[in-house]
């Protein structure tokens, strides 16, 4: 197997942390999405949607989304488990994984892609493509969305040690990369938010969040 990555990315972030929490050696070939290598034939070739990360299996499969990536090599490697043990956590993982996503990673990119100040992204307003310039509403309602990713964020972790009860999972994973995306737009944990900065002193301490 082989990972295409790219280092300074939110998504392909994602799967260097599953990666490493499940302690395996995958080789990682460096796409530079800032320059726009992602937008090239080459990588195209790869993956026509321009998306990363992808991970290509030896017989040549490629999967081109990070949860189909981790999905995958939870089956290959079932511990630590990151996608539940039971019925109930898997569902659980996965709601919550999704909302994580949704309000967190989604928004932060709206927000980051959409700002019209920032010179390598203002005509790549949708990933993947170079055809689709800015919007500005969409930065308002990113960092609307931010607002109340923070604030359930916050009720998730009040009564918890993770998103997901006692466990580390993947819902974790993304929480802290959607969170150190959503600095990239000055936009952080508000100072109110006790819980979710006690889980993310604590969740960014481990190994796996260097990956």
């Amino acid at each position: 197997m082989k990972l295409y990555d790219c280092a300074a990315a939110p998504n392909p972030r994602r799967a260097r942390i599953f990666i490493a929490e499940k302690g395996i050696s995958i080789p990682k070939i460096q796409v530079d999405i800032i320059a726009g290598e992602n937008m090239k034939e080459e990588f195209r070739s790869i993956n026509p949607r321009g998306l990363l990360p992808v991970l290509e299996l030896d017989d040549g499969t490629r999967l081109d989304e990070t949860m189909a990536i981790c999905r995958y090599l939870e089956e290959l490697y079932p511990e630590p488990a990151l996608l539940g043990t039971t019925a109930l956590e898997r569902a659980q993982v996965e709601c919550l994984q999704r909302k994580m996503e949704f309000d967190g990673m989604i928004a932060a990119s709206e927000v980051f892609r959409n700002n019209t100040s920032n010179d390598s992204f203002s005509y790549r307003s949708m990933p993947g493509t170079d055809e689709i310039s800015a919007i500005d509403g969409l930065v308002a309602r990113g960092r609307a969305t931010l607002r109340q990713f923070f604030y359930w964020l916050e009720h998730y972790l009040k009564d918890s040690r993770f998103i997901v009860g006692e466990r580390f999972t993947m819902a974790d994973i993304t929480a802290l990369c959607a969170v150190d995306f959503a600095k990239w737009v000055q936009i952080e944990i508000p100072q109110h938010n006790v819980h979710t900065l006690r889980w993310f002193d604590e969740v960014s301490s481990r190994p796996s969040a260097q990956a």
